[in-house]
C-alpha cells in the first residue's frame, strides 16, 4: 500500500495545490479504489482495491456544519471546484456551510456521493471529458 501517495494528494489538496482530476489521478495510480472524508471528524480514509484501509487526519481547521442539508448549496460549490474557482479548502467551507458531514468518493465508480445530517445526500457523477 502506497501511504506516502495518500498523504501526498491529501496534503496537496488540504493546501490548495492540487485539483480534484489531479488528487484522483495520483490515488488510482496508488491503488486507491474509495475514499471517505468524514467533515464531522476531520479524517479520510482511503480504501484501496486488495481490500486494504488506511486513515490519515485532515490539517484544516474544523468547520462548523450547517444543520440543514442544502443540495443547491453543496452542487454550487461542486460547479465551482469544477471550474477551478474554488480548491479544497474553500470547497470544504462551502460544503459544511451546506450542512454535508462527509463524503464518499468512488474513484473507479466514478462518482461522490454527499451525506447531510439527516440522511439527505447528492451523488455526483464525475463530469465527462469534453470532445
Amino acid at each position: 500500500m502506497n501511504t506516502e501517495a495518500m498523504h501526498k494528494a491529501l496534503a496537496g489538496s488540504q493546501a490548495g495545490k492540487l485539483t480534484f482530476p489531479e488528487v484522483v489521478g495520483m490515488l488510482i495510480s496508488s491503488g486507491v479504489e474509495s475514499y471517505f472524508a468524514d467533515l464531522l471528524r476531520g479524517e479520510e480514509t482511503f480504501y484501496t482495491t486488495d481490500g486494504e484501509t488506511h486513515r490519515e487526519q485532515m490539517t484544516l481547521p474544523p468547520a462548523k456544519i450547517a444543520a440543514d442539508f442544502s443540495q443547491p448549496g453543496v452542487v454550487a460549490a461542486i460547479r465551482a471546484a469544477q471550474a477551478d474557482q474554488i480548491r479544497y479548502p474553500e470547497f470544504v467551507k462551502q460544503v459544511t456551510a451546506a450542512g454535508t458531514i462527509g463524503y464518499w468518493a468512488f474513484l473507479t465508480g466514478k462518482k461522490v456521493i454527499y451525506f447531510g445530517r439527516k440522511g439527505e445526500f447528492h451523488v455526483e457523477e464525475f463530469p465527462r471529458p469534453k470532445s
